[in-house]
């Protein structure tokens, strides 16, 4: 990633509640079923190479496109696409807790473009993640490359971060685990850059089922 934009958008401190969600970790921790450094790598490669966030990570150039169109010419054809996209990929989450995070995550993401002089077409802010991304990339001019490698880097960051607080490993091996996984978020994202979304599949129906149990926890850090 060569953008110094892009740090401050992958960066831990952004405000849009990243850091309450597990994604499911939490609750496969707690049963057992992830418990070290190697099924940690396992989960987070499965999910870049076969999960839901890899549809999301090769729509973003098409949101971005359409975002961009709405923005010039302020037509009513490309914001009904938008929230066609919104509802589309919010549609492809069975979990409802997944559903409310991107939505949760989304809207801190638009309120914090609209403090910093991005306010949303409309100025509505009750949009998923994906879409939210894609504006904060379309308005740091950002190549369509580094918006799908950051939007993965970005997932693999917080599912770390939810790892450290979970799995007895510390942060020093969490940053190797990172730095290991940087080839297969490059080699995704070349990928999806020219893949239809629509075209994808996911096969990530542990994650799914980890997502929804994560409700029925008799103690819980996170929020999914």
């Amino acid at each position: 990633m060569t953008s110094a934009k892009i740090l401050q958008l992958v960066s831990p401190a952004l405000p849009v509640g990243a850091f309450s969600y597990s994604e499911g970790l939490e609750y496969l921790s707690q049963v057992k079923r992830l418990s070290n450094e190697s099924e940690l790598i396992s989960w987070i490669e499965s999910e870049l190479s076969r999960g839901q966030l890899r549809i999301e990570a090769a729509a973003l150039p098409l949101i971005m496109n359409t975002l961009n169109n709405w923005k010039k010419e302020n037509n009513t054809s490309s914001k009904s696409k938008i929230y066609e996209w919104n509802s589309w990929i919010s549609a492809l989450r069975d979990a409802a807790e997944i559903r409310s995070q991107q939505l949760q995550m989304g809207q801190s993401l638009l309120k914090l473009l609209s403090d910093l002089g991005y306010p949303f077409p409309d100025d509505k802010k009750e949009l998923g993640w994906p879409i939210a991304w894609a504006w904060a990339c379309l308005n740091l001019s950002l190549p369509e490359s580094e918006v799908i490698q950051s939007y993965l880097y970005s997932w693999v960051a917080n599912q770390l971060s939810a790892a450290l607080r979970l799995l007895p490993i510390g942060p020093n091996k969490i940053q190797v685990i990172q730095f290991k996984l940087l080839p297969l978020i490059t080699l995704q994202s070349n990928i999806l850059l020219n893949q239809d979304p629509h075209q994808l599949w996911s096969s990530d129906i542990g994650a799914t089922m980890a997502q929804q149990s994560h409700t029925n926890l008799y103690t819980k850090l996170f929020r999914s």
